[in-house]
C-alpha cells in the first residue's frame, strides 16, 4: 500500500493545525538535530513492535533524514500509528531545512554514527594511499582492509567500525 506524501510546507501547515510529527531516525540523530515538537520513535523501536502512544491528533506525519526510510517502511509505520491516518513527509528533515523551516540543533551531541564511519574510513583510505606512495607500498593494504570492511558491512549489515566507534567516549551517553 502506498501512503500519501506531503511536502515540508504542507506538513508544517498540518502540524500547526494539530497533526503530530514523528521522527523515525535513530535517537542520537534526533538529539543532534530535529524539527521542533517532533516526537522521536526510532525505526528500530517500531520494528521491535513499539506503537505510537499518547496522541489522538490527526494525522500522524512520519519523517526521516531524506525520505528513504519512511518510504521503504511505510507499512510498518502505518501499523505503528494504527488506527490513526498516516502521511509521509517527502524529503525528510533535509527537505524541511531546504524549505528554510526551523530545526533545533545541538552541536554538543556526537555526529550520527554512519557519518563518523564515513569520516574514519575516508581518513584511513587517504592516509593509506599517501603513505603507500611516499613511504612503503605495504601501506596500500590499509585502504584494501577498509574497503573489505565496508564491503562486509554492506553485505552483512554488521559494521565493525561502527561497533568500535560506538564504544568511544564521545558516543557514550552521559550517566
Amino acid at each position: 500500500m502506498t501512503l500519501e506524501s506531503v511536502s515540508p510546507q504542507e506538513a508544517k501547515r498540518l502540524i500547526d493545525q494539530g497533526a503530530v510529527l514523528v521522527d523515525i531516525r535513530d535517537y542520537a540523530e534526533y538529539l543532534r538535530e530535529h524539527i521542533p515538537n517532533a516526537h522521536s520513535l526510532p525505526l528500530t523501536d517500531i520494528r521491535a513492535g513499539k506503537k505510537l502512544e499518547g496522541t489522538d491528533r490527526l494525522p500522524v506525519i512520519f519523517h526521516c533524514l531524506s525520505g528513504m526510510r519512511t518510504a521503504q517502511n511505510a507499512n510498518e509505520l502505518m501499523k505503528a500509528a494504527s488506527p490513526l491516518p498516516v502521511l509521509l513527509m517527502t524529503g525528510g528533515i533535509n527537505a524541511w531545512k531546504s524549505a528554510n523551516l526551523p530545526t533545533i540543533e545541538d552541536r554538543k551531541q556526537p555526529l550520527p554514527i554512519m557519518r563518523q564511519v564515513q569520516i574514519v574510513a575516508g581518513t584511513l583510505i587517504l592516509v593509506g594511499v599517501v603513505l603507500g606512495y611516499t613511504t612503503d607500498s605495504w601501506f596500500f593494504l590499509l585502504p584494501g582492509f577498509v574497503g573489505a570492511g565496508l564491503l562486509f558491512a554492506g553485505v552483512s549489515g554488521l559494521c565493525g567500525m561502527a561497533s568500535v566507534l560506538l564504544k568511544m567516549p564521545w558516543n557514550r551517553p552521559d550517566k
